[in-house]
């Protein structure tokens, strides 16, 4: 008859007991795993603040508003005076100056982006680009009979025109516009807008430039910007199109790109936006300010599909698994061959696999995500061998586990590399691997000591 004692010593060799030990061994793992992952997000946002002190330097977003026509004109107000010696109140009226704004009858822009040669600045590599914009169109006869303004208050001699846009300091050329024959110089005025800088022309006589009131436009300007390039459709008919030499645009904005004439292939884009009046809530005139009309702008965004640290932050998030599997082929193994593996040999296979992520991203930091995977996953794959073969006596199991982390490891690059598929194959891969184990595992007896 078995004593309580010997009950309890049988019951922590069981393999129930090692099965119990072993998960809970996997659970703790999670911790340094945490850390780890803990220090990829650091050094994320670490490459975040170096990407924006260069981008301080070499320029940033570009959102384009304008060109738009400014008029002044005549306001009036009345001011009631009483005289204190005779009582009378009389009427005084006194004009100030308003301006009225127009926006143009059409619009159209040419944009090439060009990705320029990554700017290093520490370890880190900043993708930037150049653009060169050419804008033409037509003003039509500005209609201050619909404003409610009388014509004889306009101020047509100090008309000027008006372009408003974002990363001012990183215009690379002086900015010119032809009004129909003449040509007038942007200078840049102070406005208080934290977002947009302002650039105007000097005053000319609306109706001395223009053609029967009809003022034909044409001008180019030139940024350094990175992120991305944005338009405000504010023509009565907006075209805008944009070529680039880059692979990985996201169309954003209110308004959806041609779905005809878009083509993306690895050499770049080409992208169309065809916007009328009647697609946008707004007028093509404003008086006293220019809106802000931040909420209907469209265009591009040139992003970086993942970065080595959404790389490596996605392997970090199958470390579970990774780890999980790894114990079950030394657990069944320990359990058909009779081999006993102690927690402590498991505990070191453990950190052994928590070291692959930690040689990730160091050596991410100084090659290339592809490159350091390859050395990682070898050198962990290396060392978990060999240490396998000093503990299990047997080259063919350690063969074995060499060959199940190998097809792990590629199976978790696989799909770290996908996008669309990514869900669908890692899906089928743990089926598929489920399987596996229920198939070698079917003939064990559990009951067994």
């Amino acid at each position: 008859m078995q004593t309580e004692e010997n009950k309890n010593q049988n019951f922590f060799q069981s393999n129930t007991a090692k099965m119990l030990m072993v998960g809970l061994l996997t659970l703790v793992l999670l911790i340094p795993l945490v850390f780890v992952q803990n220090l990829i997000q650091e050094r994320s946002e670490r490459k975040n603040e170096v990407v924006n002190e260069v981008s301080e330097t070499w320029g940033k977003d570009i959102t384009f508003y304008g060109p738009i026509l400014k008029i002044p004109y005549k306001s009036y107000s009345e001011l009631s005076i009483t005289n204190p010696q005779t009582k009378e109140t009389e009427i005084e009226k006194k004009a100030t100056i308003e301006y009225a704004y127009f926006f143009p009858e059409k619009l159209k822009n040419t944009s090439n982006v060009k990705k320029e040669v990554p700017l290093k600045r520490s370890l880190y590599d900043y993708v930037a680009f150049s653009a060169l914009m050419k804008f033409e169109g037509s003003f039509s006869k500005p209609d201050f009979e619909n404003l409610q303004i009388d014509p004889e208050d306009v101020l047509w001699e100090k008309a000027s025109i008006v372009v408003r846009t974002t990363n001012l300091k990183s215009i690379k050329s002086d900015l010119n516009i032809k009004l129909n024959s003449q040509s007038f110089l942007f200078e840049s005025k102070n406005i208080a807008d934290k977002i947009y800088g302002e650039l105007e022309t000097n005053l000319f006589n609306y109706s001395n430039v223009s053609a029967n009131y009809i003022l034909n436009f044409d001008f180019s300007i030139s940024y350094n910007g990175s992120n991305s390039v944005k338009f405000i459709p504010i023509g009565k008919s907006t075209q805008v199109s944009i070529d680039s030499n880059w692979d990985s645009p996201s169309f954003e904005g209110s308004f959806a790109v041609e779905g005809v004439t878009k083509k993306i292939t690895k050499d770049g884009f080409h992208a169309d936006w065809k916007i009328f009046q009647i697609n946008r809530p707004f007028s093509q005139q404003h008086l006293n300010s220019i809106p802000n009309l931040d909420t209907f702008s469209f265009g591009v965004k040139l992003i970086e599909t993942v970065d080595e640290y959404q790389q490596n932050e996605r392997v970090t998030k199958y470390g579970f698994l990774v780890i999980g599997l790894t114990f079950l082929v030394f657990f069944l193994i320990q359990v058909i061959s009779k081999i006993k593996i102690h927690i402590f040999q498991y505990t070191m296979i453990g950190l052994a696999l928590i070291m692959f992520y930690t040689l990730l991203i160091s050596i991410t930091e100084h090659s290339s995500f592809q490159i350091a995977y390859l050395i990682a996953s070898i050198s962990v794959i290396v060392m978990i061998v060999l240490y396998s073969i000093s503990i299990l006596k047997n080259k063919k199991f350690s063969m074995l586990i060499g060959a199940s982390l190998t097809a792990l490891y590629t199976f978790i690059y696989v799909i770290i590399q996908l996008e669309n598929y990514a869900l669908l194959v890692g899906s089928i891969g743990l089926f598929l691997i489920l399987a596996s184990i229920m198939y070698f595992s079917r003939k064990i007896d559990w009951e067994t000591n």
